[in-house]
């Protein structure tokens, strides 16, 4: 590849990399796309050339929308939102686990449980059944069973954490979804349009991006380029955490304060 295109230089502007961002993107490989057969037409917008095969996306698009991503999470989290967190492949599982248990937020690095959302209540049964079960084989309260019965309870609760010990912290249907690579998590994707949740994604030029409504378009299989895109989104959370808690202590400090009733005043 072309060194004109790899290195910073002071006519990033121009050639799509934004000198504030560009080294620190382009060190993380989030540039790099899929060959040009692969790429989805609707992508080419995002693309700034092509080098060996490979498509380079323009990291000046990349880090606009991140930042627009990153301000709709906070906005979201801001006012209370549910924040679920999806990505399986290897380079995702680490910083999706790392975000969700910081925040006591749902996650899944696993694999996707078909009806997650759309069928929510039935898997809400079956995580609080996953629950229940951990509790009861922690307290002893299995003793009255037999020790076959014991080993498939826990052979079940084992599987099932597996499958859905990340959903534990999802009270109700999330209210935004963060994914990373849409196309690998296309029944996710497609479940979270079916129930109208917006979709904040990092996703390369094979993707569609009609079906995603934050849409960040970067290499979203390297490692070092998902931890950019997670460590955007983390600020993003942690922020409008922060506002809230400012809100709701702005709010109380300036609610006027409770008066003593008449009678217990006269009493004084």
């Amino acid at each position: 590849m072309s060194d004109e295109i790899l290195t910073p230089t002071e006519n990033n502007q121009q050639s799509g990399y934004p000198a504030e961002a560009s080294r620190e993107m382009m060190e993380a490989g989030v540039f790099y796309g899929r060959k040009k057969s692969k790429t989805n037409p609707k992508m080419k917008q995002f693309v700034l050339g092509n080098r060996g095969g490979i498509e380079l996306i323009n990291l000046k698009k990349s880090e606009e929308l991140v930042q627009e991503a990153a301000a709709f999470v906070k906005e979201k989290v801001k006012n209370g939102a549910l924040v679920l967190l999806v990505g399986t492949a290897a380079g995702s599982e680490e910083g999706i686990k790392k975000i969700a248990e910081k925040f006591k937020l749902p996650y899944v690095t696993m694999r996707w449980v078909g009806g997650a959302i759309t069928n929510f209540g039935n898997i809400s049964k079956r995580v609080e059944h996953m629950v229940k079960l951990r509790t009861d084989i922690a307290s002893g309260a299995l003793g009255k069973y037999t020790k076959k019965e014991r080993l498939e309870m826990e052979r079940e609760m084992e599987r099932l954490t597996i499958l859905m010990g990340g959903l534990e912290n999802m009270p109700r249907t999330p209210d935004v979804m963060i994914v990373v690579d849409p196309i690998l998590h296309k029944t996710a994707v497609a479940e979270a349009i079916v129930k109208k949740i917006p979709i904040v994604a990092l996703a390369n030029v094979d993707a569609n991006p009609d079906d995603i409504d934050y849409l960040v378009p970067g290499n979203d299989k390297a490692k070092r380029s998902i931890e950019w895109f997670l460590g955007k989104m983390e600020e993003a959370i942690d922020e409008g955490i922060k506002e809230k808690a400012r809100a709701v202590a702005a709010a109380a400090a300036a609610a006027p304060a409770v008066e003593a009733p008449k009678a217990e005043i006269a009493k004084a």
